[in-house]
């Protein structure tokens, strides 16, 4: 195994438990390391420090563990069975939701790793290449943790990966076809991984589409960016009165209309195929609750300024249109918009808008997707639910 040395004033952040290595923190050569290798880190005196998976990248080394041990199969079926114990205790996997997280990367100490389930389904998206290049140790963990359960593992990591690594999308374990079906808080989905954005769909939004429903019995809603149709459902399952669910995609709006139409609620629902921002200047409609649900704005920190200015337009149109007495939950997936700035930008876009508004709840990702609490970087979802007078 390599041993990686750092500088002399790079070792705190590892002794404080923070799972990443910077490439600017290291001075011995790291050019015969090939990507995805195990190897050691230590400080200048060679002292031990941590294992973890190497890249040549700018995080260029993501810690598994803290104490020397070998990195093989019984490693991930202990990080894997334990992350599982947890959504079981958790009460997360359940007759009427059968949608989970079970692997959140740092959160759960294997950083680089992404593990969706869905119904008897686990789908695998690595973002480091030591974490590609363990798959089947990740299958055989997974296998272990969910026995019988688990129908089958599908690799979907070639949109995540370097482009210089030969990665290949597929099954590692069983098969399944697609869209599969699976439950959400009682709700039917269709998953389609293979073709779907990223492993199928947007779990870490859970709990505050149950949320929503609380609020929506016999409400006019409108779900921006809906994708398919998560926050829609549990409008409709709840009692809303009329959903909208617009989207720019095309693809997004079948796959929101096929979830409708397994639930049974087309008489309820109308789909819109527009721009979010465009369609929000002008409405037409005068709708009791709006969700705002974009995409990340900004992945860097060079992004982050003209991110908020996208953030604080939306938001001003949403808070000009919105009936009074509306309710709005609005959201930031973007992990360079802390939650402190998130909110300022909805104060900004309220005092830009002219009317009065209240923060009702503050939302943020649900515990399938926790924070490493060394890993602070780990906390990217965050949402508020405001009244608009």
């Amino acid at each position: 195994m390599h041993r990686i040395s750092l500088h002399k004033k790079k070792t705190d952040s590892l002794l404080r438990k923070h799972p990443w290595v910077f490439s600017g923190a290291i001075y011995s050569d790291t050019s015969s390391i090939e990507d995805g290798e195990t190897v050691t880190v230590v400080d200048h005196h060679d002292r031990f420090l941590a294992i973890g998976h190497f890249q040549h990248a700018t995080i260029a080394v993501r810690v598994l563990s803290f104490e020397e041990r070998e990195i093989n199969a019984d490693f991930f079926k202990d990080k894997i069975g334990s992350a599982v114990e947890w959504r079981k205790k958790m009460n997360l996997l359940r007759e009427d939701n059968s949608i989970c997280r079970l692997i959140h990367g740092e959160g759960d100490s294997l950083p680089g790793l992404i593990v969706d389930y869905y119904n008897g389904v686990a789908v695998i998206q690595c973002h480091s290449i030591g974490m590609y290049r363990s798959l089947s140790f990740i299958s055989e963990g997974l296998q272990a943790a969910l026995g019988n359960e688990l129908k089958a593992v599908y690799s979907k990591s070639s949109d995540t990966l370097p482009e210089r690594i030969e990665s290949q999308d597929g099954y590692v374990f069983g098969t399944c076809e697609v869209p599969h079906h699976a439950l959400e808080n009682g709700v039917a989905i269709a998953i389609d991984w293979i073709n779907g954005q990223k492993t199928g769909f947007f779990i870490d939004q859970r709990e505050n589409r149950e949320l929503l429903g609380k609020y929506a019995k016999g409400k006019k809603v409108l779900n921006t960016f809906c994708y398919s149709g998560g926050f829609s459902l549990l409008a409709l399952k709840n009692g809303a009165s009329l959903v909208h669910s617009l989207d720019s995609s095309k693809k997004a709006i079948e796959l929101t209309n096929a979830n409708i139409a397994l639930n049974n609620w087309t008489e309820q629902h109308a789909s819109i195929v527009a721009d979010a921002m465009e369609y929000m200047k002008a409405l037409e409609e005068d709708y009791d609750i709006i969700v705002l649900d974009p995409p990340a704005f900004a992945k860097h920190r060079d992004k982050r300024h003209k991110a908020i200015q996208g953030y604080k337009r939306l938001n001003a149109h949403a808070i000009r249109q919105i009936k009074p007495g509306g309710l709005i939950f609005t959201f930031s997936c973007s992990q360079v918009i802390d939650k402190n700035i998130f909110t300022n930008t909805i104060i900004a876009a309220a005092i830009e808008a002219g009317r009065n508004v209240r923060i009702l709840e503050q939302l943020h990702q649900p515990a399938d997707h926790p924070i490493n609490a060394f890993h602070p970087e780990g906390e990217y979802l965050k949402g508020l639910v405001i009244a608009v007078d």
